[in-house]
Parts: structure tokens; sequence; C-alpha cells
């Protein structure tokens, strides 16, 4: 027997799942090129309002362009594929280190205040802004929000992109970022190349600027675990932290291997 309780409570469910069906027909569809991109933005661009984003956010939104070099970068990263002798070659991995213990001596006081600050030793730091931007003469020249907008609209992986837009937006309503700033291919911006995720969570000021950027990315080690006077190779205790800012194994281990010899271990 059905009684008015029962009945109730279908009646709420039935509701719940119009409602379901109704904010997910509402929400921006993902695309696989520019044809859908313009009515994509007008979609986000009204739930981004509904959100909390401002005027000015919106208003960047709307001046982004599909980014094709983009889409055909995110397409083809061979890199992260070769082994590790041959990705620390093609990234120049002895110039860096040769250039990261000069920066080392040069800049003592600057790196001597974040290991005191963050726990985190110059090496590791010197070589992600080695690898990431050649210390900051290769910080990239695509649109950030048109990169990262086209992302968040693409089918591959617009999850993680519509968070990092999100994110961007914040920045921009906030004056930290503008629909001029420039980045590498995926959205990334400044010496050691954040993510607006993570300059929303870790940044310490301009990111064009290497206190900056050096101070955001000790700080951003630091929350993923970083220890003062552990090791960073692999099997050590911060390796897991060097994991953390990219996911390329490859990556990973040429950070270690370049941060202990800019060490000097």
């Amino acid at each position: 027997m059905t009684t008015g309780r029962q009945l109730a409570t279908a009646a709420l469910a039935a509701i719940v799942i119009v409602a379901t069906l109704g904010a997910k027909a509402n929400a921006a569809q993902c695309g696989n090129g520019p044809g859908g991109f313009e009515s994509w933005k007008q979609q986000f661009a009204a739930e981004a309002g509904a959100k909390g984003v401002g005027s000015t956010g919106v208003g960047a939104l709307m001046q982004a362009n599909y980014a094709s070099a983009t889409i055909a970068a995110d397409r083809s990263q061979r890199s992260f594929g070769l082994s590790l002798e041959q990705f620390m070659a093609k990234r120049g991995a002895s110039t860096i280190v040769a250039r990261g213990r000069s920066l080392k001596q040069s800049q003592a006081a600057l790196f001597a205040s974040i290991q005191q600050r963050y726990g985190v030793p110059p090496g590791p730091l010197i070589a992600i802004w080695g690898m990431e931007t050649g210390f900051g003469s290769q910080r990239g020249n695509q649109n950030m929000l048109s990169s990262i907008a086209t992302l968040a609209y693409d089918c591959r992986r617009p999850e993680f992109f519509t968070e990092q837009l999100y994110a961007a937006l914040k920045l921009i309503d906030r004056g930290a970022l503008s629909a001029s700033t420039r980045g590498s291919m995926h959205g990334e911006v400044g010496q050691t190349q954040f993510m607006p995720n993570n300059i929303l969570a870790y940044g310490t000021g301009n990111l064009d600027v290497a206190a900056n950027a050096l101070s955001s990315t000790a700080n951003f080690l630091r929350a993923h675990g970083w220890r003062a006077g552990a090791g960073y190779q692999p099997g050590e205790p911060n390796f897991a932290a060097i994991e953390a800012w990219n996911a390329a194994q490859v990556y990973q281990k040429a950070i270690a291997i370049m941060g202990r010899q800019i060490d000097g271990q």
C-alpha cells in the first residue's frame, strides 16, 4: 500500500530529477572545433555570472577567441614520451644546471630567504624555473584567457579547464590578470608557469617577477608536503611534492636530478 508520505517522497524525487536534467540541459556544451565556440561562450558567461563572476570577468570572456594553436599543442605533447636521457637532452638540462649554479650564487640572498620561509632549497626551484621558461626568457605569447576558454570548451578535458577558467575570471575581476595577459599554450603564466587555480591558492604577487614566482613555487611545494631538510630524489619524502607540480614522470625525475646537481649534491 502506498502511503501519503511515500507519495510525497516520490514527488520530491521527481522534482529533483527534473531539476537535475534541466541543469544539465542548460550547461554549456563542449565541442571539438571552432564552430560552436561563440555559442558556448554565451552559455558559459551566463553560468559564470550566476556563480558570482563580475562584469569585468564576463566581458573578458566574451573577447576570447578560439585558440587553434592551443588545440594543436594539446594534441602533440610528444616530449613526455621520451626516455629520461632524451628528455633531459631535449630540454637542455646541462645548460639549465650551469646557469642555475650561477644564479644560485648571484641571487644567494633571495634563495636563502625563500628557503628560510618555505623550507625549499635553491636546486629544485631553479630547475623548475629553467625547465619552465628558460629562466623567464620563454614565458609564451598566447592569449591566456583564449587558451583556457578553448580548452574548457574542448571535449578532451573540459572539467579540469572549466575550473581553471573560473579561476582566471576571478583573477581578472580582481585585477590580478587581464583579458590581454599572455602565457603558454595551456594558459600557464609567469616565470614558473602557474595555472589560474594555483595562482589563487599559492600566488605571492606578480608572477612575471622572478622573486614572486619562485616564492609562489616554494609555497606550492610546501603545501604539497615539502619538509625542510628532507631529500627530494625519487623515493625520498619530498619527491611527492615535485610529482604534484607536474604529472609527467620524466619531468619529475629531471627536476630532481638537475636540482641535486645545482645544489651540489
